[in-house]
């Protein structure tokens, strides 16, 4: 017990003792003195000499007590914790001389100390960085190159946890309420029947090179994924981790139904047809055969008819057998128009951030041929291009200043090969592999050629902090697993630092979130990537007096995300982490009044990065979040701050920085770092305490 007693108790403890023993010689010396004497008129002299001395020996104690405290205890402590603070964290600031001027050289014993660890620090990491330059720019290529390959690559342990994940992955897997995230379970993006199903028989199989293909659905069941499965050679000790590349055939699929149904019903539809003509041609009988004719006139006309609609599903069949692919109509615009100028034909371009399923290359073909077939017929050198959105397609027009084309013309140059050469690809096979036609329009001196192609996609720009390649961290591979969450080592959970901006302090009075952001670390590291920021309609207005602190505005949360939702997708993104925040029953209170009405309850350990600086740099310190921004040397634009996605970063930093130098003084295990900021619940609320808080720890 004694051992966990601060220097400062230690020293208090000290003085108490010094104190209550010189009270107690001088008790004892008293006593001894009055038996001497042994006269009884003394006594009350000898009470009072005893009193007025205890009091002034207190007094003199406490003073010197004091004294030593602020001149010496205190300072050392600060001096502790800013060494500790720079040993363990990438802090090179100068140490504050003033704090410890009563310390005699000690002080500067310690700067020297700091500023030769800093020197050496630099000169490492600039080593380090010549040797690894030339890796880690094979690292950008070998990531970028897997960013972009066609399938979805992921890696996972052999308890199904994502380790990897290339940018593929994230757009196929994440929904608007479950982004795809480092360490998270693989089941939580698709159905789990096939995955494990096809995990078992490669480790029965026991083979290195053996694969597994299987086909499985998202957890809605809407979309359909091929997959190819193999055990990881370079596991980490995980013998069971497995590489798995996934793509989309949602759209084969119903292809392939489509082409299946369409003949199926050829053979069901056409065949009571025939078996009827055949019935009636072949009837005996000269009478007979008269009165089938207008029967076999009527079947006749049914199966023109039946065959006619077969053709024209069969038409809307063959794009499915064509080779295409999403692309931007800004990017379709521009090849055209690069394609054109290398004829010496101008293109003035205007194109909605539209994806427009297609053969791209054919569709630039069929236009430049138009257009040349324009230049050279009409002498037309002049173009404007307009890709836009109607109600469900791209409506694609080749405009120019002129007379119309007529229909007889149109339909000669779409019989001609698009290349120019004898036996090549003809813009009416284009038109039909795309399950479209062109139309010829002319008004009041312009003209036009009209075409509409689907099905169509808007582009939504995506936020400049989540551009990325890939994500990995290999060191989950072999990461232990333990039964209960707080034996598990703190550089193996994973954290959720967040932030909120409100309409107020008072939740209980109706304030609401109007700003929330959080991050993820895991393995000791801030995911980049893995974010969650989001504006939040409060449902009430925003005072003057908050919008001047966070800068939020009732007109940038009009069309935002609802509270209800925001919690929601917050408690998704959270699921099995630890939240981490900065005065964390502040925020906290926010998400726990809407448990009941959503129906979710935040059941997460919480650490709080006040407690933390406490455990620190102790109660007599300043801990707001701008100050340990400050002692800690975290690098943040003075701008970002009072933003949720600003405080978030800050707090992040400040949290990693603070949990190094807790793992330096032996606290290594998450029930060990609760049990720490508990001595510190006196400053702020313990949000663990919850009544109704039963995640076991």
């Amino acid at each position: 017990m004694i051992l966990r007693i601060g220097l400062r108790s230690r020293i208090l403890l000290f003085f108490v003792a010094i104190a209550l023993g010189s009270i107690l010689a001088l008790g004892i010396g008293l006593w001894f003195g009055y038996h001497r004497q042994g006269s009884p008129d003394m006594l009350n002299a000898f009470v009072q000499g005893a009193v007025a001395s205890g009091f002034g020996i207190l007094a003199l104690v406490a003073g010197v007590w004091f004294l030593f405290d602020t001149h010496l205890a205190r300072p050392m402590d600060q001096l502790a914790s800013a060494l500790r603070v720079r040993t363990h964290s990438d802090v090179a600031e100068d140490l504050d001389a003033a704090q410890a001027r009563y310390l005699g050289d000690l002080a500067d014993a310690a700067a020297s100390a700091t500023a030769t660890l800093a020197k050496s620090r630099n000169s490492l990491a600039e080593t380090v960085a010549r040797e690894t330059t030339r890796l880690a720019a094979d690292k950008n290529k070998l990531e970028h190159l897997l960013s972009d390959v066609p399938p979805a690559v992921l890696l996972c342990t052999g308890r199904h946890h994502i380790v990897f994940y290339n940018s593929v992955a994230h757009r196929m897997l994440s929904g608007a309420k479950t982004p795809v995230c480092l360490g998270r379970n693989l089941f939580d993006y698709v159905d789990d029947g096939a995955i494990r199903h096809g995990h078992q028989r490669l480790i029965e199989a026991a083979l290195p090179d053996a694969v597994v293909e299987f086909v499985c659905t998202s957890p809605c069941g809407s979309r359909r994924l091929a997959g190819r499965m193999r055990l990881a050679r370079d596991n980490g000790g995980d013998a069971a981790a497995y590489v798995m590349t996934l793509r989309d055939v949602t759209g084969e699929v119903a292809a392939y139904a489509r082409r299946d149904g369409l003949l199926s019903e050829v053979f069901e539809r056409v065949r009571p047809t025939v078996a009827a003509l055949a019935a009636r041609i072949g009837g005996d009988g000269e009478q007979e055969r008269a009165l089938s004719i207008p029967a076999l006139r009527d079947e006749v006309e049914r199966l023109d008819q039946t065959l006619a609609e077969l053709a024209t599903r069969f038409d809307g069949c063959r794009a499915d057998g064509w080779p295409m692919a999403p692309i931007d109509a800004r990017e379709l615009a521009v090849n055209l128009q690069r394609q054109m100028a290398s004829s010496g034909l101008s293109l003035e371009i205007e194109a909605s951030a539209l994806a427009v399923r297609c053969n791209a290359f054919d569709i630039v073909s069929l236009f430049g041929h138009l257009a040349q077939k324009l230049a050279s017929d009409r002498d037309i050198r002049a173009f404007d291009l307009v890709i836009r959105e109607t109600s469900d397609a791209a409506e694609i027009r080749l405009g120019w200043q002129g007379p119309a084309v007529a229909d007889s013309d149109l339909k000669a140059w779409l019989a001609e090969p698009v290349d120019g050469s004898p036996g090549g690809m003809s813009a009416e096979t284009i038109l039909a592999a795309h399950a479209t036609s062109l139309a010829a329009r002319g008004d009041a001196g312009t003209a036009s050629i009209d075409m509409f192609l689907r099905p169509i996609q808007r582009i939504e720009p995506a936020p400049a902090d989540t551009a990325f390649s890939v994500v990995y961290d290999f060191d989950l591979l072999a990461r232990a697993y333990v039964e209960r969450i707080g034996d598990t080592r703190l550089d193996d959970l994973a954290y959720v630092v967040f932030d909120t901006e409100t309409t107020g302090l008072f939740p209980e009075r109706g304030d609401e979130i109007v700003q929330i952001a959080a991050v993820r670390i895991v393995n000791g590291r801030r995911v980049p990537g893995e974010t969650l920021d989001m504006l939040v309609n409060p449902g009430r207005s925003i005072p003057r007096s908050s919008s001047a602190i966070h800068g939020v505005t009732d007109a940038m949360v009009a069309d935002a995300t609802s509270v209800q939702e925001a919690v929601e997708r917050f408690h998704t993104f959270a699921h099995d982490a630890v939240i981490v925040a900065h005065n964390a029953p502040f925020d906290m209170a926010f998400l726990w009044r809407r448990e009941a009405e959503l129906g979710v309850r935040f059941v997460n350990p919480i650490l709080d990065t006040v407690l933390l600086s406490a455990a620190v740099f102790g109660l007599n310190e300043n801990h707001t979040l701008d100050d340990l921004v400050s002692r800690l040397a975290v690098d943040l634009p003075r701008s970002q701050r009072h933003t949720a996605m600003g405080d978030t970063l800050a707090t992040a930093e400040v949290f990693l920085k603070l949990k190094r130098v807790l793992q330096a003084r032996g606290i290594d295990r998450l029930s060990d770092l609760l049990a720490e900021v508990k001595r510190y619940d006196r400053l702020l609320q313990d949000t663990n305490q919850r009544s109704d808080n039963s995640k076991t720890v």
